[in-house]
């Protein structure tokens, strides 16, 4: 059989498989706040590989990759980065999101937040900044459409209609709970694919000998220099991406609120025993790392293809299932191809309960239904929220279909940094500084969500013209700034320590929150 036939002999296989998911999800469906959260209904293990598939998302399997293919060794920094980068943030704000979440009865990270500094405004701005995940969203059906592309022969359009709808019926069917395990099950695919693509790139599949003869991993680096030095450096100034050390330094910085993001922030609440955070932090290190190993096909892709994907109406984005197709056979391609797949659908699904949550939750539950002339009843109340999230999911799926299909051609990696940078951004002082110190107030938390948003916007937009300024200090940090704006890492860092900066300042100059609250949200913390 054709990589088309074997493709689709498992892709039906694989909706199969996640519609029953939401079918079998929909019966832990009771109320809104089950759609919301699955609140304290998963052991560490299995919330840890929900956790870590919604992580990764197709910017690992796709975007990657084609940024190692790219730009070569260097962008391994990112692999190990990481979970570094991730971890300390999750380590920092983990216990008190979860511990204040609960008791507040949070359904989101803006409704946390908005509790968290007793502020309906921030609640609602916090819930706008949210909507940007559309971005993120975005990027995955971009990813889908891909696979769908290489896998099947079909066109893009019929390609993005497939993956929104698949994502479209087993979601709304099951919310968080159809999110969850959907992730659980898909994590273990995930994890199969990228032990598989680490052992192809550390013995060198597929390449022959170079001139020097050696073999495995150091002929594979040989055979990047050949190509061109810049693809063995540890940095490459080729690209602004990985041109400096504050390039990679940026990488960290950036990388420390992502765990406490909308779509991730709320599977915090899924985890059934509060006592079980630390090993649940733990496996979710581990996976990420391995999983980020995926980085490795995109050189293996360089190494076998060289300057391919760089022809005309190719795209560096196919790295990784091109790997697999000049390799592998025919069924194993395909098979390995929906794994692919799967790391995509798992980050889209959670970033449709996240968005449809920031609809139904915290502007129609919290902000809309209390100004109703006649507000309903808590019952009435809840089957309208579960009743809105699920209408929301179809409104948010068709709006990002919209702009993956006017983003097709861009680097998936560099399409959900737009939506991630400024809301990672914003979320630097208030949520991330929040967690830590207790003086952060309601003013101060206004001042870092917008100085980081605004400032990862003017950055990344490149909106600062260095030829504004005359020559001198003033000059030169503006140029530098201008230069940077192409690179969303630095661009989130420096937003990101803006945000705390004008978060530490302002809260130093105005009116703490009461002295009870601030007690009662850091008590056992």
């Amino acid at each position: 059989m054709t990589l088309v036939t074997w493709s689709w002999f498992f892709l039906i296989i694989y909706i199969g498989g996640m519609l029953t998911i939401g079918v079998l999800a929909q019966r832990r469906v009771k109320h809104a706040d089950d759609f919301a959260t699955a609140r304290s209904s998963y052991g560490p293990l299995f919330l840890a590989l929900a956790f870590s598939a919604t992580t990764v998302s197709g910017a690992t399997f796709l975007g990657m990759p084609g940024l190692s293919y790219t730009w070569g060794l260097t962008t391994m920094w990112a692999v190990f980065l990481t979970p570094v980068g991730l971890g300390l943030g999750m380590l920092l704000t983990m216990r008190l999101i979860t511990q204040s979440g609960h008791r507040f009865g949070n359904r989101s990270i803006p409704e946390y937040l908005g509790d968290r500094y007793q502020s309906e405004g921030i609640r609602v701005l916090v819930s706008l900044f949210s909507l940007l995940l559309c971005f993120y969203l975005a990027g995955q059906l971009v990813s889908g459409l891909v696979m769908f592309e290489i896998l099947l022969g079909m066109p893009p359009l019929w390609a993005l209609v497939i993956t929104t709808t698949v994502l479209l019926i087993y979601v709304v069917l099951g919310g968080a709970h159809a999110d969850i395990i959907a992730d659980g099950v898909q994590a273990c695919m995930m994890l199969l694919v990228a032990v598989v693509v680490m052992v192809l790139f550390l013995v060198g599949f597929g390449l022959e000998l170079g001139e020097s003869a050696r073999s495995g991993f150091l002929g594979l680096v040989d055979n990047l220099a050949t190509q061109d030095e810049h693809l063995v450096g540890v940095l490459n100034t080729k690209t602004p991406l990985y041109h400096s050390w504050w390039s990679i330094v940026s990488l960290v910085i950036s990388l420390i609120p992502l765990g406490v993001l909308p779509h991730l922030g709320n599977k915090l609440w899924a985890l059934k025993e509060s006592a079980d955070q630390s090993r649940f932090l733990s496996f979710t290190m581990i996976f990420i790392l391995i999983l980020a190993m995926l980085t490795l096909g995109g050189l293996l892709a360089r190494a076998l293809m060289g300057n391919a994907l760089f022809a005309e109406g190719a795209n560096s984005n196919h790295a990784l299932p091109m790997l697999f197709i000049e390799l592998f056979p025919t069924w194993l391609a395909a098979l390995v191809g929906v794994g692919v797949l799967a790391a995509i659908m798992s980050t889209a699904d959670g970033l449709v309960v996240s968005s449809s949550q920031t609809i139904a939750n915290d502007l129609y539950r919290r902000t809309i239904a209390p100004r109703l002339k006649h507000p309903p009843s808590e019952a009435q109340l809840d089957r309208q929220v579960l009743y809105i999230s699920r209408v929301a999911t179809v409104v948010v799926l068709l709006v990002c279909a919209a702009i993956a299909w006017a983003w097709v051609e861009t680097n998936v990696m560099l399409i959900i940094w737009i939506g991630t940078g400024g809301i990672m951004s914003a979320f630097a002082g208030s949520l991330v500084f929040g967690a830590l110190w207790r003086g952060v107030t309601r003013a101060g938390a206004y001042a870092g969500l917008v100085s980081g948003f605004v400032s990862f916007l003017i950055l990344h937009a490149q909106l600062l013209n260095p030829a504004w300024f005359p020559p001198g200090v003033l000059h030169d940090v503006v140029a530098w700034l201008y230069l940077e704006g192409v690179n969303p890492f630095s661009c989130s860092a420096i937003a990101g320590l803006t945000s705390v900066v004008f978060t530490i300042i302002v809260s130093k100059a105005t009116r703490p929150l009461p002295e009870p609250h601030v007690r009662a949200l850091f008590e056992g913390v």
